[in-house]
C-alpha cells in the first residue's frame, strides 16, 4: 500500500496533475462562482507555462544533478552497484530489452567494470506485478551488461527491490555476505542525492558515480540570441517531464527522511 500511495498521491502536486486539478475546480465552480473558476484557470496556466519552459527545467535539474559531480577520476572499489529503473522488459513487439531515459545506468556500470574499477557488478531492481511487466529488472540489466562484455560470473543480481530504500537494504546484505563495504554507486544524477544518503544510512561506503545527466550546459549563455531565448521560454512536454522528475525526488527525500531512511 505504501508503494502504491507513494506513486499515486504525488501526482496531485506534480505540474500536470495539479493543472488538471485546477481545471476540474474551474469546471465545478464555473456557473456559481465564475471568479473562482477564472482564478483556478489562471493558476493552472501559470503552473503549466512555468514548469514547461527550459529555464525552469534546467535550474531544477541542476539543483540535484550537480551535487555529486566527481571532482576527479573515480577511484577503484570492491564492487559497482547499479540501481534499477532503467529498462523495459523484452515483451512483444520489442525485439530485445529497451532502455529508458535512465538507461545510462547499466551502460555506465558496464563501462566502469570494463575500465577495471571493480571486479564485481551488483544489479539491483525488481518489478511490481501489477505494473504488467514480468521478471526482475536486474535480469534485463544483466543482458545489457553481458552484451557489452561483462561476464555473467562478474555479476550479482538482486531481484526483490521495489524502491531505493529496498535497494540499499538488500544490497547491504549481499555486501555483508561477501565482506564488501566500499562500492561505486551508479544511478541517475538527479536520483543520486537521495540514493547516496540512503546507502550511507545503511553503513555502506558508497562513492557516487552519477550518470544520465540532463542539464549538461549553462542555463544562460551571454552569447545567446533573443530568438533562442524566446524558444527556450516556450512550453515543451519534455521540460514538464524533467520538472516532475525533480519534484518527485524532493518529495522522496522528505518522505524518506520522515520514515528515518536517510
Amino acid at each position: 500500500m505504501f508503494f502504491f500511495l507513494s506513486k499515486f498521491l504525488p501526482t496531485l502536486v506534480f505540474p500536470l496533475g495539479f493543472t488538471c486539478l485546477m481545471i476540474v475546480i474551474a469546471l465545478i465552480t464555473l456557473w456559481r462562482r465564475p471568479r473562482w473558476a477564472a482564478g483556478s484557470l489562471a493558476i493552472a496556466l501559470i503552473v503549466l507555462l512555468v514548469s514547461s519552459n527550459t529555464y525552469t527545467a534546467e535550474a531544477m535539474l541542476r539543483s540535484l544533478e550537480w551535487q555529486h559531480i566527481p571532482a576527479e577520476e573515480l577511484p577503484n572499489a570492491e564492487a559497482i552497484v547499479v540501481l534499477g529503473g532503467a529498462v523495459r522488459a523484452q515483451e512483444y513487439p520489442r525485439p530485445w530489452v529497451d532502455v529508458l531515459e535512465e538507461g545510462d545506468r547499466p551502460l555506465h556500470g558496464a563501462q566502469l567494470y570494463l575500465q577495471g574499477k571493480a571486479p564485481l557488478v551488483i544489479l539491483s531492481g525488481g518489478r511490481i506485478d501489477w505494473f504488467g511487466a514480468r521478471g526482475a529488472e536486474a535480469d534485463d540489466m544483466a543482458e545489457i551488461l553481458e552484451a557489452m562484455g561483462v561476464p555473467p560470473e562478474a555479476m550479482v543480481l538482486e531481484r526483490t527491490s521495489f524502491n531505493t530504500y529496498e535497494n540499499a537494504v538488500n544490497v547491504k546484505q549481499i555486501l555483508d555476505q561477501r565482506g564488501i563495504n566500499r562500492v561505486l554507486l551508479v544511478t541517475s544524477a538527479v536520483h543520486m542525492p537521495r540514493s547516496l544518503k540512503i546507502f550511507e544510512k545503511q553503513g555502506i561506503e558508497a562513492i557516487p558515480a552519477p550518470t544520465d545527466f540532463i542539464a549538461s550546459s549553462p542555463i544562460v549563455s551571454r552569447e545567446q540570441t533573443y530568438q533562442a531565448a524566446i524558444l527556450r521560454s516556450l512550453p515543451e512536454a519534455h521540460n514538464l517531464q524533467h520538472v516532475t522528475r525533480v519534484i518527485r525526488e524532493y518529495i522522496g527525500i522528505v518522505v524518506y527522511w520522515l520514515k528515518g531512511w536517510l
